[in-house]
């Protein structure tokens, strides 16, 4: 029973606290119970999100309000909520759930900024993304943060990357552009949402570049990170709600009494809290280059689901460009988990950004 106990507290400490202390197979554990809790934990970050992203569609295309950066800035709301939640609950359970105790500093606050400022543009370019162009075109339309993420290396970190690195990023363009191409032959393109995937996709890759340099500001804890990064956010989305006028679109908003509303947005929240335990647990308990394949096999299952969901009819050609998109991604990683191999990386930090990589 304690053997048990404590091995359910080794696996949430690992996945709430970002640490790689818990050995992957303990002793006399069998294949089947490896391979069980494997799978497990991969259906559970697909079901995470995958949820996620149709929630945030079926929240962001609500025709009666259009207020993307309210949505945006309740979503950093909840997360600063549960991360008080989580402190608490460490505090009752501390045997059970190991989460930083985190008390608000404003220096500290004030060296996570640069970051909040790329992670606002990161998450709300996101969302205008997903409301403009849908569930279906998200995949290929938020589909360059890898071509971006190897020109801000080289351009703000001097990293060159190698040419079957480059082969890779040409495939993703060339599927993005048939993608495009083929959203247009079909009536269906956004040029709006084309152009809110593509800040989006770089302002990804600017989130992975700078949260390394602005780790030592918060103790290399990821979910310190997160804190303040949504109360920064929270901060920020104020004047930004108040300028774009989403204030007056919330005041004659028929349904913001109704508690099946808040109710979807606070579960939007959850998600988004979520996403980051998953994704925590599915990179302890497979790789780093497990996890990217399985995002990559998530967002092909995640497109069809879009696609049966709507009853759409798409071309050999739309498909495609998909597969290729996806099939780039995945060779991308593949070749950089070569290259990590070939060349040992001496700072963790390094490391754990190598992880978080598109």
């Amino acid at each position: 029973m304690n053997r048990t106990q404590l091995k359910r507290s080794g696996i949430l400490r690992m996945a709430l606290a970002g640490t790689d202390t818990m050995d992957q197979d303990g002793p006399g554990e069998t294949f089947l119970f490896r391979a069980v809790r494997i799978a497990a934990v991969v259906a559970l970050y697909w079901f995470v999100s995958i949820t996620m992203v149709f929630l945030n569609n079926f929240l962001l295309d609500n025709k009666d309000l259009d207020a993307p950066l309210f949505v945006t800035f309740f979503q950093c709301l909840v997360t600063v909520g549960l991360c008080w939640v989580m402190q608490m609950l460490a505090k009752l359970c501390p045997g059970f759930i190991d989460f930083p105790t985190v008390r608000f500093d404003t220096k500290t606050a004030r060296e996570v900024l640069p970051l909040s400022v790329v992670f606002i543009s990161m998450i709300t370019f996101n969302n205008l993304c997903l409301k403009f162009v849908g569930v279906a075109f998200y995949t290929v339309g938020r589909s360059l943060s890898t071509v971006f993420n190897v020109f801000f290396s080289y351009l703000i970190l001097k990293q060159t990357t190698s040419i079957q690195a480059l082969l890779c990023c040409g495939m993703i363009l060339g599927g993005f552009w048939l993608g495009v191409d083929q959203e247009g032959v079909a009536g269906s393109l956004s040029w709006t949402g084309v152009f809110f995937g593509v800040l989006a996709s770089a302002s990804v890759s600017l989130n992975a570049i700078y949260t390394k340099k602005v780790m030592p500001a918060v103790d290399g804890n990821i979910w310190k990170l997160s804190y303040y990064n949504n109360i920064n956010a929270c901060v920020l989305f104020i004047p930004l709600i108040l300028v774009f006028g989403e204030l007056g679109r919330l005041s004659t908003f028929s349904h913001l009494a109704d508690l099946t509303f808040w109710g979807m947005m606070t579960l939007g929240g959850v998600f988004g809290f979520a996403i980051g335990y998953v994704t925590g647990l599915q990179i302890k308990f497979t790789s780093p280059l497990t996890h990217n394949v399985s995002g990559t096999a998530k967002a092909c299952a995640q497109t069809v689901i879009a696609v049966m969901y709507n009853s759409s009819t798409k071309s050999t050609l739309w498909w495609t460009s998909n597969m290729m998109v996806l099939a780039g991604s995945s060779a991308y990683t593949w070749v950089k988990s070569l290259e990590m191999k070939k060349t040992p990386v001496k700072d963790p930090q390094d490391s754990a950004k190598e992880k978080l990589l598109p």
